[in-house]
């Protein structure tokens, strides 16, 4: 598996999380929702996503996209 897999992977748990969260507990899980959308976003425009260096720590190949 790549990186670019995995990031895809842990984005859409974290949303689903959050929002699964924000119905039971709070609505300020929304924030969490907003800041993982966010973070996409900006790394579809600039190519930098703060979780790349942590999965190369681990030993994960990049793909395409974050090489």
């Amino acid at each position: 598996m790549t990186i670019d897999k995995l990031i895809m992977r842990i984005a859409g748990s974290f949303i689903l999380i959050s929002l699964l969260l924000a119905w039971l507990h709070s609505s300020y899980w929304l924030i969490f929702t907003a800041f993982v959308g966010a973070n996409l976003l900006q790394s579809s425009f600039t190519g930098f996503c703060p979780m790349v260096p942590i999965l190369k720590k681990f030993g994960i190949e990049p793909g395409k996209a974050f090489d």
